[in-house]
């Protein structure tokens, strides 16, 4: 259960972060008619993973709801790991 309530909101901060660049996007210009089609998908199918894994997690399919959400929790989580690790290490890219 606690898998779960991680994973999900792994999820929506993840689908919080994606929707704020697209809206800064819009307003500065970078997302337009050209790059929109790659947008939508993008911010659908998060979407998409976080209502059907609240969705199986409703109906009592806990495992399903944590293997739906892991597929946008996992990559997410790592990415915020490297990030961290970028931060608290300073390398010197030169």
């Amino acid at each position: 259960m606690k898998t779960f309530w991680l994973f999900l909101t792994v999820d929506a901060i993840a689908l919080l972060i994606a929707a704020y660049f697209f809206f800064v996007g819009i307003g500065d210009g970078t997302v337009s008619s050209f790059n929109i089609g790659l947008w939508l998908p993008l911010l659908a199918g998060m979407a998409a993973i976080l209502g059907v894994g609240y969705w199986f997690q409703t109906e009592g399919k806990t495992g399903m709801a944590n293997g739906v959400l892991a597929i946008l929790a996992v990559p997410a989580i790592l990415a915020g790991l490297f990030v961290l690790s970028i931060l608290i290490a300073q390398p010197r890219w030169n």
